[in-house]
């Protein structure tokens, strides 16, 4: 938006960890406020207090506990338009539809959740905007040296199959399930080797040990590979003879997205995210929770290289066509002008 001609603001709490990613924005442009609860009314006072300094005519929140204190903000400051993103599936609550009644626009980054959102707010409040990543870091990556510099990094031999997947440790990303299909792998492919990236955020941050429990009491505790944090996912997935992504419930899938940028071949549960972004012959698709299925296909594209490379590349192109940064930007800035009712020109 900056390189567009706008002026960014930044309201984030003073433990935020991608402050060190905001250095295109000025100091001055960013306030610390802490939101230590739900209704977070000090905080909105805060943070309308910093609309009105600095005539900011558009607030936008992304995270659900940010809702209520962005929407007071607006009230209270009057007159900037309240925008928000709902990224996750999980349906708001109906007292939402009260609360967040100042709201100029709801923006879903799928359809699934333009589905549960339409059940709150008014479809004219409602709009589409697909999540979009920079195709062009993969696009210009040279996969095979990429590849090399990581299975190096980790000592992975280059000539053996790896697999991995990639997000957050919870419940709900069918670790599990990636794991007992590992099991099912290595019987055909004794050598291949399993990387999981991802934090721990599950309840008590005891995931991660119970999924090495699983691993060691299978006996591949050798044939993984623990990663909390990959700075540049491109190097990982160049890594990569499949990518799995064995969600039990995904919105979009940002990580099958930069999988299908990186033209590495996919196997993914029939989540809505994955429908989103599945066209035919993008990646091969398996019921929820079935790590026979997530196997079986897995190991359909270890033993075809050549099909492998035909869905890499349709997952490259689907990517490249539909879900590119530049459209998300510029869908988005195109609502800002409508809330604002103003022409792009004027500005």
């Amino acid at each position: 938006m900056k390189t567009r001609g706008h002026e960014i603001f930044v309201a984030l709490r003073p433990t935020n960890e991608w402050q060190a990613r905001l250095d295109f924005v000025p100091p001055e442009n960013i306030l610390h406020v802490s939101l230590r609860n739900s209704l977070g009314v000090l905080s909105a006072q805060k943070i309308a207090e910093f609309i009105v300094e600095n005539n900011i005519e558009i607030v936008h929140a992304h995270a659900a506990r940010d809702y209520i204190p962005a929407s007071l903000a607006c009230r209270i400051a009057k007159t900037p338009k309240f925008v928000l993103t709902r990224h996750v599936l999980f349906p708001l609550k109906s007292f939402h539809r009260f609360a967040l009644s100042n709201l100029s626009k709801a923006i879903a980054v799928s359809s699934a959740v333009e589905a549960n959102l339409q059940k709150i707010f008014p479809k004219d409040k409602i709009a589409l905007v697909s999540n979009g990543i920079d195709v062009e870091i993969w696009a210009n990556a040279n996969r095979e040296m990429l590849r090399k510099e990581f299975r190096f990094k980790h000592n992975i031999s280059f000539d053996i199959f790896v697999i991995g997947t990639i997000g957050e440790l919870k419940i709900l990303k069918g670790h599990k399930d990636f794991i007992l299909a590992a099991q099912i792998i290595t019987q055909k492919f004794p050598e291949a080797r399993f990387v999981i990236v991802g934090r721990d955020n599950s309840f008590k941050q005891t995931l991660r040990r119970d999924l090495k429990n699983l691993v060691e009491a299978s006996g591949l505790e050798d044939r993984f590979l623990w990663l909390e944090w990959v700075e540049e996912t491109a190097s990982f997935f160049s890594a990569l003879d499949v990518f799995v992504s064995a969600s039990h419930s995904e919105s979009f899938g940002l990580a099958i997205l930069e999988a299908m940028a990186s033209g590495t071949a996919i196997v993914a549960t029939e989540t809505e995210g994955t429908k989103e972004l599945f066209s035919e012959n993008t990646g091969k698709i398996v019921s929820v929770k079935n790590p026979l299925k997530l196997a079986e296909a897995a190991i359909e594209f270890l033993e075809d290289k050549h099909s492998r490379k035909i869905y890499g590349e349709n997952a490259r192109k689907t990517a490249r066509g539909n879900f590119t940064l530049e459209e998300m930007i510029a869908k988005t800035e195109k609502l800002y002008y409508s809330v604002l009712s103003v022409n792009k020109n004027k500005y």
